[in-house]
Formats: structure tokens, C-alpha cells, sequence
């Protein structure tokens, strides 16, 4: 079975490509069920791929070349912190690391330089160890049943997992996703404050793992990810 996929130019992480959550939430929705996500080359924007279905995976295919594939998988086996509440997660803000210029100043999630981002700027909250930002979702982002639709939800909690990656690093957080798993376990209301953290869990030479939830502004876990990532050599 084979059809065909396109991320539009808006939903860009770097500046040339698909975010790769928002990629990971749309390519994980090409199987039933849960499901994990590789992405294993920048993601065109604006540009039909090719989605091939073999041995219950779904391979995005640009001609001969694989983008990304989406792997049957358990949801994101992790142990979730407590909530941050919206003013400390507003505070943290101040903290954000995100670069004004480069690749990903104008990402569509965390973008400084890009006017309509989320503004989803996660940065350390005081006398913890993760980053956080507030995030309400505009009325755009909301599917059919009225609640933000799930690649967008995964994009959210893609974002931070960099800033929680180098959380204890002096260097400028850069690194490029490469394995995403995300739950969404309840609706996420429009036009309602949320608050995405993130925590880092694990570094190995160049390779990160970084862990995220987004809650309610009253503390209920609405989704969680687990992110892999590689930082550039």
C-alpha cells in the first residue's frame, strides 16, 4: 500500500525543513496504534512523499531516498515530574537559550526571530531541573473535535526537550531530532493556558535524551515524549 505525504512550509523547525515534531505527530499517524518515530534526513517542505507501507512499518520516502519511518511502539515508559505552575513557568522564559539568528531562529514552535512562532520558550525554572514555558494554543491549531490537533500537541513537547538536553551545559543548546515518542492522554483545549516542561535524562557523546509533558494549568498531564537527539559535530 502506498500514498503520499506533505509538510507545508509553515510547520518548519530548521530553517529549510520540517519541525521534527510536528513531522514526528504527522508520520506517526500514518499507523493505528501507538507508534515511534525515525527521522533519518531533513524533511522536505512543500514537496508530495512518498508514504510505503512494509512489514508494519510506514516509510516516507523522497524517490529512492528514506526520510523517516514510523515503528509500532509502546507509549513513552517515563517518570513524569511534578507541574510546574504558570508563573514559574512564565519566570523561566527569562531563561530561554534560544538564538535570536541560525538555523532554527525561526522555528515555528520556539522561534525568536519569527513573529507568529507558539512562543513556547523554555527555559530553567529556578531551583529545578527542567526547563518550562507556557503555551495557548490559538484557535487555528484545533482539529474537528475542537481540541489542538495531535501533531501540533507533538511539536510543543519536541521543542523544549533541547533546551532540557543542554540544561547543564554552557553551550548554545543545538541539536537535531532523531527518534520521538510521544501519549497524548487527554484533549488539549484551544485558547487555554497550558504549560510544556521538559527534563533531561541521559547524554552519551553527542547523542541526548530528553523527556517532556505538557499539563494543565491546574497540574493534569495531558500528553508526555521522549526525544532522541544528535548534536551537529
Amino acid at each position: 500500500m502506498s500514498n503520499q505525504v506533505s509538510i507545508p512550509s509553515r510547520f518548519n523547525g530548521p530553517l529549510h525543513s520540517g519541525n521534527g515534531g510536528y513531522c514526528s505527530g504527522v508520520f506517526s499517524s500514518l499507523l493505528d496504534g501507538p507508534a515511534a518515530v525515525n527521522l533519518r534526513r531533513p524533511i522536505p517542505l512543500d514537496q508530495a512523499l512518498d508514504v510505503v507501507h512494509v512489514d508494519g512499518e510506514a516509510r516516507v520516502m523522497d524517490g529512492e531516498q528514506l526520510i523517516a519511518e514510523a515503528q509500532p511502539a509502546p507509549p513513552p515508559a517515563v517518570e513524569v515530574p511534578e507541574p510546574v505552575d504558570p508563573r514559574r513557568a512564565r519566570e523561566a522564559t527569562r531563561n530561554y537559550r534560544g538564538a535570536s539568528e541560525g538555523v532554527f531562529s525561526r522555528c515555528f514552535v520556539c522561534g525568536r526571530a519569527r513573529h507568529d512562532s507558539f512562543g513556547v520558550f523554555a527555559g530553567e525554572v529556578e531551583g529545578r531541573s527542567l526547563v518550562a514555558s507556557p503555551w495557548t494554543p490559538p484557535e487555528w491549531t484545533g482539529g474537528e473535535d475542537g481540541a489542538v490537533r495531535p501533531e501540533l500537541v507533538w511539536a510543543v513537547l519536541d521543542c523544549p526537550t533541547v533546551f532540557a538536553a543542554f540544561l547543564h551545559s554552557e553551550s548554545q543548546p543545538m541539536a537535531y531530532l532523531v527518534r520521538m515518542n510521544a501519549e497524548l492522554r487527554q484533549p488539549v483545549p484551544v485558547d487555554r493556558e497550558h504549560v510544556a516542561v521538559a527534563w533531561p535524562a541521559w547524554q552519551e557523546g553527542r547523542k541526548y535524551r530528553a523527556c517532556s509533558a505538557l499539563f494543565s494549568t491546574s497540574g493534569e498531564l495531558l500528553a508526555l515524549a521522549e526525544a532522541l537527539m544528535i548534536e551537529p559535530a
